[in-house]
C-alpha cells in the first residue's frame, strides 16, 4: 500500500538540519544561510519551528558546493537553480557563465603580468638606490618617486 506524502512514515525519512549539514559536509549555519537566499527550502517545518529536509537536499547542497568550487557565485547558482526549477536545461547558462569567467580570468592574468613586469622594473631600478637619510622628511623616496597613475 502506498503512503501519502506528509504521513508520519514519510516524515521519518526527512532530515533534521543537523543531519543534512553533516551528510552534505557543511555547517548548519550554511544551510540556514542558503535557505535565506532561497537556494534550499525545507520540506516541512514542525510546530516548534524545526526544519526537516528531503533526502535529495543533500544532492542540491553538494551541487552548490561544487559550483562554488568552480568560482560560481551564490547569485549565479541561484540563476542556474531557478532555470532548472522552471523546467529548462541549466547547462547552457552554466556554459555561458563559465565562458564569462574564463574571459575575466584572461583579463586578470594580463593585468597581473603587466603589474609583475612593472614591479620587476622597479625592483631592478631600486636595487642600487641609496638608503634615505633617516632625518629626511620623506617617508620612502622609492615609493614617493613612483609616478601617479590617473
Amino acid at each position: 500500500m502506498l503512503k501519502k506524502a506528509g504521513s508520519v512514515s514519510s516524515q521519518n525519512k526527512l532530515l533534521k538540519i543537523g543531519e543534512l549539514a553533516e551528510q552534505a559536509d557543511v555547517a548548519v549555519g550554511t544551510v540556514r544561510y542558503y535557505e535565506t537566499l532561497r537556494l534550499l527550502e525545507p520540506a516541512h517545518r514542525s510546530e516548534n519551528g524545526y526544519r526537516y529536509y528531503a533526502p535529495d537536499t543533500i544532492k542540491r547542497l553538494k551541487f552548490i558546493k561544487k559550483a562554488q568550487s568552480l568560482q560560481f557565485s551564490l547569485s549565479e547558482i541561484q540563476q542556474v537553480l531557478g532555470i532548472r526549477e522552471q523546467g529548462s536545461a541549466a547547462c547552457p547558462i552554466v556554459r555561458d557563465l563559465l565562458n564569462q569567467k574564463i574571459t575575466l580570468l584572461e583579463k586578470q592574468i594580463d593585468q597581473m603580468k603587466t603589474l609583475k613586469a612593472e614591479l620587476e622594473a622597479y625592483q631592478e631600478r631600486w636595487a642600487e638606490h641609496p638608503l634615505d637619510d633617516p632625518d629626511s622628511q620623506e617617508l620612502c623616496s622609492l615609493i614617493e618617486q613612483v609616478a601617479d597613475k590617473h
